[in-house]
């Protein structure tokens, strides 16, 4: 049953980055509500179907909790690439600064945390600690999308292109997703030990 499950939603979640793919010629146009609508439209879904979905429920209430902090291991990535096109010039650096530093940070410490996990104390309150701080700078990064995509529509282009289309449409909705999956697992954890 394991083993289907986990089939099933890499499927779901390989078919999905296909569908983001194909979507992004018509997400240039996207408006800034348009992209944040997505964002929370997209995660709201993705908690329906780890909630209502018996085979996803399955294998994210089983899934080695190390995965879903390796997931924020791309952040790393997409922060310094924000860096790179606030350096370019392609994305404006009130917001690329922040968000990227935000995201370098939370991603090395995803690599520090899933050094930590252990069954200690200390592990499990990084691991809270961690997520939190990673929960509120993801809600950061997308509210300030949003704030400059309503001030200069076209000075966000960039996250409605290619490749980083693929952080609306795809895998910022899962790692919003992500942490609220991790406290939900510290939380039946916590519940499981009483």
């Amino acid at each position: 049953m394991k083993d289907n499950s986990n089939r099933v939603v890499t499927a779901i979640l390989l078919g999905w980055l296909c569908f983001a793919v194909g979507l992004a010629a018509w997400f240039q146009n996207a408006s800034a509500l348009t992209v944040a609508a997505t964002v929370w439209t997209l995660t709201a879904l993705v908690l329906l179907a780890c909630w209502k979905v018996r085979t996803i429920r399955a294998c994210v209430l089983n899934i080695d909790l190390r995965w879903l902090v390796l997931l924020h291991l791309t952040r790393l990535f997409a922060g310094a690439y924000f860096l790179v096109l606030c350096q370019r010039r392609q994305l404006p650096c009130g917001f690329a600064t922040p968000a990227g530093w935000g995201d370098v940070v939370i991603g090395v410490l995803a690599v520090a945390v899933v050094s930590a996990m252990h069954p200690t104390q200390f592990a499990k309150l990084f691991l809270l600690s961690w997520n939190t701080l990673g929960l509120i700078d993801i809600v950061f990064v997308v509210a300030s999308a949003l704030r400059f995509g309503l001030k200069d529509w076209q000075s966000m282009h960039a996250l409605r292109e290619l490749p980083l289309s693929l952080l609306p449409t795809f895998l910022v909705p899962l790692i919003i997703a992500s942490h609220v999956l991790i406290f939900v697992r510290q939380i039946r954890a916590r519940i499981g030990s009483q």
